[in-house]
């Protein structure tokens, strides 16, 4: 399959959905960008990682931060991306980390029909 990465932060419901899609395909491997509270209280399996982040840096410290950390985790060419989760500030940090990693993306959500490219 691919790599999934997706935000897992705030947002009522949200944690449902993201933990919905890691099941709904054979993920190479799941990167979920969270804080100390969703490390400590989400449930993972073998294939998920966290990339634990302080969300109230700022966006170009927060950007870097991320690349930095992606690049030794990702490994193929693209990665399917979901946002359902998390804070405007944080999306805008991982697309801009992934494009500088020169990582194409495809955007990813659960829908009634399972789990679909947008």
């Amino acid at each position: 399959m691919t790599e999934l990465v997706a935000c897992l932060s705030t947002g009522k419901g949200t944690w449902g959905h993201v933990s919905r899609l890691i099941q709904e395909k054979p993920w190479d491997k799941v990167i979920l960008i969270t804080n100390e509270y969703g490390k400590e209280n989400f449930n993972k399996d073998d294939k998920t990682e966290f990339i634990v982040i302080n969300a109230n840096r700022g966006i170009s410290e927060l950007r870097d931060e991320i690349q930095e950390k992606l690049k030794a985790i990702v490994k193929g060419t693209e990665v399917a991306v979901n946002f359902v989760s998390g804070t405007g500030k944080e999306h805008m940090a991982l697309v801009s980390a992934l494009l500088r990693l020169g990582v194409g993306i495809r955007f990813i959500a659960l829908t009634k029909d399972g789990a679909q490219e947008l």
